[in-house]
């Protein structure tokens, strides 16, 4: 039995779809960069781990639109195309360095080259070119616990319908059971976004003076328990029950008004007692719900743990011997640089050791892992019971951006196994031996800067809003022509609109309104946005004409075959789950 209690390493992976969508510098290659530096090297730390006789027990969220890339037969010759491309540019680097005399940068670049040859031999050979499956395999031998998220990450609070978030965890269970075999038990709900039930409007700098009523809105928690979900993630501001600090009222002022007309509905419980992170609880925002159907869980993200991480002024990543992430060597792509210091410009960036890098991570995984320790030992001086340590990240954290960081993980598991006063364990599990009794409410809110919506809508990406509203309106009015005997299987009509679907839930993804808000690619997310909002358009104008009666043009078949073979995902999707008030089928057992 552990002395203190346990620990639960949560990571979330997921890219926006990419595939045939540009390749570089946006498109594509993302998902072959985190494919590279994350989703492979952390399949080589877990199975490291196990035989070395330790078990993981990490929680990894694939989010379904991942899932669907990395089964696609197009990524995986793409990979491998770019793992010998990255290559090749290490070699041509190293011929170069030597010429000019630099010794050390030769043995980065040497580094590099070894880096893409092993990876292509762990894809090709170890893993047989099947990503999901090694993860799979970990999974059904209990070494980790796979969750699923929203289809294609659409920010639940800011959807307009409940037929869409609906739709978005319906495909999340039906897409998680045809790659892994079984049901999910767990959902990481898109950017940790919640929004309990009350009367909700839509935000004004949308409606532009239309008629915005206020409609009553179902808690997200009722939509995962509608399909047998059991848990998901939260922030520690939301488990207060109250405002996060500074929601950025002052930064856009239709998040004032959303923050009012929420305040004004929402009547928190009365907490006995303060809410710990340390513990799960069940959560419910409908009055009956719990009676209704299964009660959800949440886990509460530790924020002592995640600060050691995140933080760019306290963080491991941070250390001005790690590998900086901004400075490449062009042509190649490359980096040959290290942190330096927190005020290092990309001029002042010192060459990176490999050596002085990974020497590192002992220490700061050791010092993670007594992190872990003095806050158990703390919960349980304080409450007598063994509490869990939950710590959620980006999972393309650790290898992408930070690239010593799958080793770090490695450490710190083996150190908890080392110290034997902590247990390592995966959510799931947590809860088959903890059941939570205990039911609270919680605020609106996420894990965005602020706390609130703010990432998600502001000034620069509001406009992206008016568009997926006016697409759900469309969505739900022609989704009631799936019931028509013209939408067989296999017709012309079906298959129009099980396309349209698709490119509303890819529209739908909120991986735009942060890439607009980041600046981090803002041209591409608004053209993202523009092109599914405008194929979208014309699929809904063509289900129309077919459901009148009348033909559609060759042309026009022309289009479905492209779009068709372009936003090739979710093959199983339900045109009929959009419709508005439509009773919620469960497909966990279908």
């Amino acid at each position: 039995m552990n002395k203190n209690g346990y620990f639960s390493l949560v990571l979330h992976s997921h890219l926006p779809y990419v595939l045939s969508h540009g390749t570089w510098p946006h498109g594509s290659d993302w998902l072959n960069e985190a494919s590279s530096e994350t989703y492979v090297p952390l399949l080589n730390v877990f199975n490291r781990l196990v035989s070395e006789g330790m078990s993981p027990k990490v929680t990894i969220g694939l989010s379904p639109v991942l899932t669907e890339m990395l089964a696609s037969d197009d990524f995986k010759s793409e990979y491998k195309g770019y793992l010998n491309q990255n290559k090749e540019a290490a070699e041509a680097d190293i011929a170069e360095f030597k010429r000019l005399g630099e010794t050390h940068m030769v043995g980065v670049a040497e580094m590099w080259r070894n880096f893409y040859t092993k990876n292509y031999e762990d894809f090709t050979v170890k893993y047989g070119e099947n990503i999901l499956g090694a993860y799979k395999e970990l999974q059904d031998a209990g070494h980790i616990e796979i969750i699923t998220c929203g289809a294609t990450h659409g920010y639940f609070p800011l959807l307009s319908k409940d037929s869409s978030l609906t739709a978005q965890v319906k495909q999340a269970v039906l897409s998680y059971k045809r790659h892994f075999g079984k049901a999910p038990k767990g959902m990481w709900v898109p950017e940790c976004a919640y929004r309990p039930s009350y009367e909700w409007s839509k935000p004004p700098v949308v409606t532009k003076g239309e008629d915005s009523a206020p409609y009553y809105r179902k808690g997200v928690e009722e939509f995962l328990s509608e399909e047998g979900l059991k848990y998901f993630f939260i922030d520690s501001h939301l488990l207060k029950g109250g405002e996060a600090v500074g929601v950025y009222h002052d930064r856009f002022d239709d998040l004032k008004i959303l923050w009012d007309n929420f305040s004004e509905n929402y009547k928190p419980d009365v907490v006995s007692s303060e809410r710990s992170p340390y513990k799960p609880y069940l959560v419910n925002s409908s009055l009956g719900s719990v009676e209704r159907s299964e009660p959800v869980a949440i886990f509460t993200r530790d924020p002592e743990t995640g600060l050691q991480v995140w933080s760019g002024e306290w963080g491991y990543p941070g250390d001005g011997n790690y590998l900086d992430f901004h400075k490449k060597r062009f042509p190649g792509g490359h980096k040959y640089w290290k942190v330096t210091s927190r005020d290092a410009d990309l001029a002042d960036k010192e060459p990176y050791s490999p050596e002085d890098a990974f020497a590192r991570i002992p220490e700061n995984a050791a010092h993670f892992k007594d992190l872990i320790k003095k806050i158990l030992f703390e919960n349980k001086e304080k409450t007598g019971e063994a509490g869990i340590v939950t710590s959620p990240y980006d999972a393309e954290l650790f290898g992408h951006w930070w690239f010593e960081g799958p080793e770090w993980i490695y450490y710190v598991i083996k150190n908890l196994y080392l110290d034997g006063d902590i247990e390592p364990i995966t959510a799931g599990e947590y809860l088959d031996i903890n059941t939570p009794k205990e039911v609270v409410s919680l605020p609106e809110g996420s894990w965005g800067e602020g706390g609130y919506h703010w990432i998600w809508l502001n000034e620069f990406n509001s406009w992206t809003w008016k568009h997926i509203y006016e697409a759900e309106d469309e969505m739900a009015e022609i989704a009631t022509f799936a019931s028509l005997p013209e939408a067989s299987d296999g017709s012309e009509l079906l298959e129009v609109l099980k396309q349209a679907a698709r490119e509303l839930m890819l529209l739908q993804s909120s991986d735009w309104q942060f890439l607009i808000s980041t600046r981090a690619a803002a041209d591409y997310a608004e053209m993202r946005v523009a092109r599914h909002f405008e194929d979208f358009k014309r699929l809904a104008s063509m289900a129309k004409k077919i459901a009148s009666g009348s033909d559609i043009t060759g042309e026009d078949r022309n289009f479905l075959n492209l779009v068709q073979k372009r936003d090739d995902i979710f093959p199983d999707i339900d045109p009929s789950w959009f419709e508005d008030f439509k009773s919620s089928k469960s497909v966990v057992n279908e």
